[in-house]
């Protein structure tokens, strides 16, 4: 049995996380402020005022879902399907299955599945302008994707929860099926939370055997990102007649992370979430509701606020990125080069640790300054997605307000966006990503050296006084 406390903490995030991610939207909205005016004097909160002052539904709850969206939002799921399906891919072999010794064939085309999304985007954008219908989709019912989002979410970790069951684990399935380590601990919620099965796959007419868990994880999550960003950035055109500097730039940025993830999408095959999680709440929700709603925020933040950074805001942004960016390539192509090409000369004469398991743990080079080098460039070029934002926050003045401050735009409809009294309080929405990707990184990082202890023994141990350093050389 898993302990009550994983059990309390996997409760929590399955029912608070759809409530932050609502909250999120009600309380930085483009009625009238990030953060609410209430918020900034919480002594006058009221019901009635909280709800004059978000994007409340006429409907109340009802106006949460609707029928017409979440068939729009399933078409987008069957579209990617069909990508997937009759777009050229790559079958490539990931790492052996512990329980079976045999590795599980995969499909990969989740990049030229975006691209061609994309082109047809365009070809829309060229036509009609910022008033595309899909962009114009996307803004109006924000707030009925993401409930359908939601909705899906637990749709599908109820899905491969149950049939989960039809696993015998006392024997070898000659589909390769297998339960996660840690997922079937027998206490209810937090097996769900977690994942039971290590990778459900389901067999479709026309489409074939899809695993769902890289699906989920390199597809209709990721590429939504892209249109949320690319809806916001219609929005700021729509609204203003003009496109910020900052928001051309958040939205390049975060398009190109997600499409090289997808580019280099193998190196999924070898990370924790493929081989060692199971496919539970966590990962179904983070795939498909949470990154992206929530990694869009910046850009809807600055399509209602477009701040301009000028040439040496966008050149100090653009450094940050690409200084992440470096550490984060770098590190990962020298570890793949030291695994399959140690005689290279970048490579073969580095410091290493012959391990009793055969294999060798690199000591030097990106690796010697510590244990996740990769984790730190990630993070670094994430921090840019923020960083645009600058002291977020804003108030938005009803249309024939006039403003002499220097910080305020006005829409085309005549309404006044104004920092005032919010300013520096939008950060919590705006900067929110990159203190929970920190977090995720050091969380992800525990549990990396958790599985590497059971698997190296004492090499770990002596490997780890070696390299000292868990992510951040000289600090953490």
């Amino acid at each position: 049995m898993a302990p009550s406390k994983p059990n309390v903490g996997a409760a929590a995030i399955v029912g608070g996380l759809p409530l932050l991610l609502n909250a999120f939207y009600f309380t930085c909205n483009d009625e009238t402020g990030c953060p609410i005016p209430i918020l900034l004097n919480p002594r006058d909160f009221t019901w009635e005022t909280l709800k004059s002052q978000i994007p409340w539904p006429q409907d109340g709850l009802r106006g949460f879902m609707s029928w017409e969206v979440t068939g729009w939002l399933l078409a987008y799921y069957m579209l990617s399907l069909v990508l997937y399906a009759v777009l050229p891919a790559s079958e490539v072999l990931g790492t052996k299955l512990k329980q079976s010794g045999q590795p599980l064939k995969y499909r990969l085309n989740a990049f030229s599945s975006t691209v061609v999304q994309l082109v047809a985007c365009a070809i829309g954008t060229y036509i009609q302008g910022a008033d595309f219908v899909v962009w114009t989709f996307i803004s109006d019912n924000y707030l009925q994707l993401l409930s359908a989002s939601i909705v899906l979410s637990y749709l599908i970790s109820v899905y491969v929860y149950v049939a989960s069951f039809s696993i015998d684990p006392a024997k070898p399935d000659p589909t390769l099926r297998e339960l996660a380590e840690g997922g079937h601990t027998g206490n209810v919620i937090y097996d769900f939370f977690m994942g039971r099965e290590l990778n459900p796959r389901i067999t479709l007419p026309v489409f074939g055997e899809v695993d769902l868990k890289t699906w989920l994880e390199m597809r209709p999550g990721l590429t939504g990102w892209i249109l949320l960003d690319l809806a916001f950035v219609a929005k700021q055109y729509r609204d203003y007649g003009y496109l910020s500097d900052s928001i051309i730039f958040t939205a390049a940025a975060q398009m190109y992370y997600i499409l090289e993830g997808q580019y280099f999408e193998t190196g999924l095959l070898s990370m924790m979430d493929i081989t060692m999680d199971g496919l539970g709440f966590m990962l179904v929700f983070g795939d498909i509701a949470w990154v992206p709603f929530l990694y869009s925020t910046q850009c809807r933040y600055l399509s209602v606020y477009p701040v301009h950074l000028g040439v040496p805001g966008l050149v100090a942004v653009a450094a940050v990125f690409t200084l992440g960016l470096y550490i984060f390539r770098a590190a990962n192509s020298q570890k793949n080069r030291f695994r399959t090409r140690p005689d290279h000369p970048s490579v073969k004469d580095l410091p290493y640790i012959q391990t009793k398991r055969g294999t060798r743990l690199l000591t030097g080079g990106w690796w010697g300054m510590s244990r996740h080098m990769n984790y730190l460039g990630d993070w670094i070029q994430a921090s840019p997605f923020s960083l645009p934002t600058a002291l977020a926050g804003y108030l938005i003045l009803p249309s024939g307000t006039s403003s002499s401050a220097t910080d305020a735009f006005t829409m085309l409809d005549g309404r006044t966006v104004v920092q005032g009294p919010a300013k520096g309080y939008g950060m919590i929405f705006t900067y929110f990503y990159v203190v929970y990707f920190a977090t995720l990184l050091m969380h992800r990082e525990r549990r990396d050296d958790l599985a590497c202890v059971e698997k190296y023994g004492e090499d770990w141990e002596k490997y780890k006084r070696i390299v000292r350093w868990r992510i951040l050389p000289g600090i953490y």
